[in-house]
């Protein structure tokens, strides 16, 4: 099972190979000097932060790497005899989730109509997963693809994460600034405009994870 201590003891080790400080990887892969720093591994409430599939991949690439070599690095081959843990989560279309009765006031998924998708991780109790519907957030994510979202993670400038309104309007997008009042999002396809949202206009918002593409 690939376990949060082995995913950052991968990232680690690129960046050794590489005779790299963490923060020099995250540069070189055009990242936040802080995105691998020790204190971002950990959230405030003690939860596990997980580097996101867009992080890996930002260096793997920059160093030329490829993900066995990472897997390598990381000392995270599955045992043989023993199968890895699968966990469900929720499943629901981006679109659909617009609709009343899906989500409880705090963002969590509740009552019927979910699906459920296979999740080999150690999981959170509360991260469910929606499917892109839309291109407003290519080419990082494209219809048909599933975000994981976790309700829990605190999120911050730059995170990528899901907006609910209170009128029902549900998006994916990039927190770009939060001020008490307002927040603005941003659209990876710049064919769309930032939004700019009232604070009070926002039932919830949660981080996304994970893609599965």
């Amino acid at each position: 099972m690939l376990s949060h201590r082995a995913i950052w003891d991968g990232i680690d080790a690129i960046a050794r190979r590489h005779s790299l400080s963490a923060s020099g990887l995250a540069r070189l892969a055009g990242l936040d000097a802080t995105a691998f720093n020790p204190s971002k591994r950990i959230s405030k409430d003690g939860r596990e932060r997980w580097p996101s599939t867009e992080s890996i991949a930002k260096i793997l690439e920059a160093t030329g790497e490829n993900f066995e070599q990472f897997l390598n690095g990381a000392g995270a081959f599955l045992q043989m005899d023993a199968p890895p843990r699968v966990a469900t989560v929720p499943l629901i279309g981006l679109a659909q989730a617009g609709a009343g009765g899906f989500f409880d006031a705090a963002g969590f998924p509740a009552g019927q109509g979910w699906d459920e998708i296979a999740l080999p991780s150690p999981g959170d109790a509360g991260i469910y997963a929606l499917e892109v519907q839309g291109d407003s957030m290519e080419p990082l994510y494209r219809e048909g693809d599933r975000i994981v979202v976790s309700p829990t993670e605190q999120v911050r400038r730059g995170d990528r994460v899901v907006v609910r309104t209170h009128e029902g309007e549900v998006m994916a997008k990039i927190l770009a600034r939060q001020t008490a009042r307002q927040i603005e999002l941003h659209s990876l396809n710049s064919a769309y405009e930032p939004r700019i949202l009232d604070i009070k206009d926002v039932e919830w918002i949660a981080r996304i994870i994970w893609a599965s593409q």
